[in-house]
């Protein structure tokens, strides 16, 4: 889904980007070989881009969680967001990066059943703080920690929840067209 308003300000792209912004997209640049339409239309507001930037990186290598469950949150929270964008780069991230198995990433495309319970368990979890805005009840962090996580695990699916909304808000409003790297793995939604 994308909002039905569209930003008119100009995609702020290593060419034309101001002082701010043009460190964190050549930065993004160096690291993934070309810059995301998503990260030129965050860019915009170079602010959102660069918390988006640092607390991505703080998730991926600070979480305590393994690439394929990471997977499964920004999986998860971008399905209930919505985010055509995210879900085709997480879904290529999924299966090409994270070794998300086949049906585990099929499964969280199409808000199926998960056939991997610790995988479901997190995903249903990551529901949950989704839906209940981060208050969760005693019952539902009990299940998550019987499937075998922490509780420090909680705090860190909140810095996914803020890092996507970030990027999934940003994209509802930017449209930011889908970029070749991530073609193969369009969701209809």
């Amino acid at each position: 889904m994308a909002a039905e308003y569209q930003m008119k300000l100009a995609p702020q792209t290593l060419d034309n980007a101001d002082v701010k912004a043009k460190p964190l997209l050549e930065k993004a640049h160096a690291k993934l070989g070309f810059v995301p339409k998503m990260y030129e239309g965050m860019a915009k507001a170079p602010g959102v881009l660069d918390t988006y930037l640092h607390g991505y990186e703080l998730f991926r290598e600070e979480s305590g969680f393994a690439p394929p469950e990471q997977e499964a949150i920004l999986l998860t929270i971008s399905r209930l967001n919505g985010c055509k964008y995210c879900m085709a780069a997480h879904s290529m991230l999924g299966e090409k990066m994270s070794q998300v198995p086949a049906d585990v990433l099929e499964a969280l495309r199409n808000d199926q059943p998960i056939p991997d319970e610790r995988l479901a368990a997190l995903s249903a979890f990551t529901r949950v703080m989704f839906e209940t805005r981060g208050m969760p009840t005693q019952r539902d962090v009990d299940a998550f920690l019987a499937a075998g996580f922490e509780e420090q695990h909680v705090l860190q699916i909140v810095l996914a929840l803020a890092v996507k909304t970030l990027s999934n808000y940003s994209n509802h409003i930017n449209h930011p067209e889908l970029d070749e790297a991530f073609a193969g793995h369009v969701w209809q939604g």
